[in-house]
């Protein structure tokens, strides 16, 4: 059973967040959404077709991915400003995805996965594939992985 998504990125909602954030003149959220609103855009026409939900909140996660290794590069420079930027763009666009599984979600998919597979250590590769199946977009592989090992230590 995969988790359905239930808010997607459109152009059009995009559209209207930058022209609210322009009427209440914040600018970083402005710069943001316009970037991923670039992304998208830029996607679309290099796949020659529209993009799907999972495509676009692909893309989000890796503008957020992004911004969070930039802020840890600008942390390791002593360039507090800069990476407190790009932790509040990683936090704008974090909106734009669906709602993610808390941790005992994710544990709760995991046992199920690992059950029904017979999973070990040596199967971390095939077991991450089933279990990122069961839960979709809707956990973040960093924490699955994590969770994913402590299991099958």
């Amino acid at each position: 059973m995969k988790i359905e998504n239930y808010f997607m990125v459109t152009l059009q909602q995009l559209e209207a967040d930058i022209v609210t954030a322009i009427k209440s003149k914040d600018q970083i959220k402005v710069d943001t959404l316009r970037g991923l609103k670039v992304r998208l855009q830029n996607e679309k026409i290099s796949r020659m077709a529209d993009l799907s939900e999972d495509q676009m909140v692909s893309l989000v996660k890796s503008e957020i991915k992004r911004r969070r290794e930039a802020a840890e590069s600008f942390s390791a420079g002593n360039r507090a400003e800069m990476a407190d930027k790009e932790l509040a763009e990683a936090k704008i666009l974090q909106a734009y995805l669906p709602a993610q599984m808390s941790e005992a979600e994710i544990l709760a998919a995991i046992d199920q996965v690992v059950a029904a597979g017979g999973f070990t250590a040596a199967d971390f590769g095939k077991a991450m594939g089933a279990v990122k199946a069961k839960v979709g977009q809707n956990a973040d592989g960093a924490v699955v992985a994590k969770l994913l090992k402590e299991k099958l230590k």
